[in-house]
């Protein structure tokens, strides 16, 4: 009689978030750190990846890999038959491809106290990144704004924006981007 092997298991949440955390890092920011070149697109071979991770003390199976990202709250990464890429977010040079796209009215930028001055004056710029990053709802700015401190919501009249000439593109992973938000089309709270 043979003993049937168990499913596999998932991976634990630790590892799930440290994998997720490692990936974004070197598929946004860094993939030279760990060997790995990006298509002009930003997409990698899986191979390729999994080669680069395990070659760099990081080795992950295919099925944690698969795990992390359809198990990713937000959705930070996209498949494509055998390749991979984060789905916004880049710090490294990549043309993401994204078609323009008619925004909602409103759309929300999630951001802490201390970068209101700032903000009221320049508006919402990409520093680092490529875009500026807004959210769909409030909820969802609420938890980005979170991640830095007590968060505050601002409204961007993305509606007015459009009207006015400025593209907006969305992500695979439902996120709204833009080069910059002048501080005209932007709704402070209280």
């Amino acid at each position: 009689m043979t003993r049937q092997q168990p499913p596999p298991q998932p991976p634990d949440e630790r590892r799930t978030v440290r994998i997720s955390k490692y990936l974004s890092k070197h598929l946004r920011h860094q993939p030279e750190r760990i060997g790995l070149v990006l298509d002009p697109q930003g997409w990698t071979e899986i191979d390729a990846l999994l080669e680069a991770l395990a070659r760099n003390n990081f080795p992950i199976t295919r099925a944690e890999l698969d795990h992390v990202v359809a198990t990713n709250d937000k959705k930070r990464f996209a498949v494509e038959g055998t390749r991979m890429r984060a789905s916004q977010g880049h710090t490294v040079e990549v043309d993401l491809d994204l078609p323009p796209a008619e925004p909602p009215a409103y759309l929300y930028h999630g951001t802490v106290a201390a970068a209101l001055p700032a903000i009221r004056a320049e508006g919402l710029r990409p520093m680092a990144r490529h875009h500026v990053h807004l959210s769909p709802d409030r909820e969802t700015a609420t938890r980005v704004g979170a991640r830095r401190g007590r968060p505050v919501v601002i409204a961007v009249d993305a509606g007015a924006m459009h009207r006015a000439g400025h593209v907006f593109r969305v992500s695979a992973n439902g996120v709204w981007l833009a080069d910059a938000v002048p501080p005209q089309f932007l709704r402070f709270p209280g």
